[in-house]
């Protein structure tokens, strides 16, 4: 069976084409496919890895939907996660094999930690205590200070660029943003932070995931970083596609496409609780979430739930990522998970960075 990450054939879709041109502006490129033939590789350090959705994203080189996302000339020399089946999933589908199953903090207290540079460091710290489908008690949980730990990575390896994500209930809470942020200002070398919610709908995946994407650009970079311009929108325009609706994100899967079969057998428990309505067909689906508590939405039209593979296509998973846990486990990976499609737009604006620096 071929990797994920092995070549795949250079079918570029009109959409990505046109996200192309948007891109060339930011970093001078006159293609997507001009980044496959870039041959300095940038260093990616991931925290908090997951199954690895936004390291796919970097990396690049899957088909979602038609639709080939490029290779990008990232290498994500370390990952980490303190979840085994999120290890086991992570180092399944990267040929790396580079994560790491451990507790960051007993990582970084007992000197484990050995990566002493890279040019990025990605980290969707734990999210559960910030989201507004939680219990939001914020700062008051260990989990609720991880950010820490990404801090003390980013002052030991001095990246060029950081990524951080996290739920849009994070910019709700009076003042956590605002911690964060000045928290991540005191580190030196000085990083110039900001912060912006992107919809994954926006950028070709079809659910309506609005996540915080928090940006650090070393200030002595001779560059800026521009988040990523939409490629889809509600309505279509001259410039933006339509959104993806779960109807042709899902219609074409059947028994044969892997973990179709894997379906949560919970029962509805009213349409009064959250996960007990059926997605709208002709919309993105909402929020996939993580806890696997009879939350998992039901299928527009058929009378089940829906199967981890359709959680992972409204994810933008490409069908070649294998889920090879049980289902509950696998809902958990797929729902904690930053959407690869959305992930690649945002490595597109790191890579401008990056680019822009090393040519000036």
């Amino acid at each position: 069976m071929q990797t994920l990450l092995e070549e795949f054939s250079p079918v570029i879709s009109e959409s990505t084409r046109q996200g192309a041109e948007r891109y060339k502006s930011q970093s001078g490129e006159s293609s997507i496919e001009g980044e496959m033939s870039k041959k300095r590789e940038y260093k990616v350090v991931s925290l908090f890895s997951g199954c690895g959705g936004l390291d796919l994203g970097f990396v690049g080189g899957f088909n979602f939907l038609g639709t080939q996302y490029a290779s990008n000339p990232f290498k994500v020399i370390f990952a980490n996660d303190i979840m085994p089946s999120a290890v086991e999933t992570h180092n399944h589908n990267f040929k790396e094999n580079s994560c790491v199953c451990e507790d960051i903090k007993k990582l970084l207290d007992t000197n484990q930690f050995e990566i002493s540079n890279a040019d990025v460091v990605l980290g969707g710290f734990p999210c559960q205590d910030f989201s507004l489908a939680g219990n939001r008690k914020g700062f008051d949980t260990e989990r609720g200070k991880l950010y820490w730990q990404m801090k003390k990575v980013i002052e030991l390896t001095k990246p060029k660029v950081f990524i951080a994500e996290n739920v849009k209930g994070l910019v709700l809470m009076p003042g956590a943003l605002e911690k964060i942020k000045a928290d991540f200002s005191k580190i030196m070398p000085a990083y110039a932070i900001q912060h912006k919610v992107l919809t994954a709908a926006d950028f070709g995946v079809p659910q309506l995931r609005e996540r915080v994407i928090i940006v650090g650009v070393r200030k002595d970079l001779k560059a800026q970083f521009k988040y990523p311009d939409p490629t889809h929108a509600k309505v279509a325009t001259k410039k933006l596609l339509p959104w993806i609706s779960a109807h042709a994100a899902l219609s074409d899967l059947t028994d044969k496409h892997p973990n179709q079969t894997q379906i949560s057998k919970a029962k509805n428990y009213g349409v009064h609780l959250q996960g007990n309505k059926a997605i709208e067909k002709n919309q993105p689906s909402p929020t996939i979430r993580a806890e696997h508590h009879g939350n998992i939405e039901f299928h527009y039209s058929n009378k089940r739930r829906l199967s981890v593979r359709e959680c992972a296509r409204l994810q933008s998973f490409p069908d070649t990522f294998d889920f090879t846990q049980s289902a509950s486990k696998n809902y958990v990976l797929i729902g904690n998970a930053v959407p690869p499609v959305l992930g690649w737009h945002v490595a597109q604006s790191v890579l401008g960075v990056l680019k822009n620096n090393d040519a000036s």
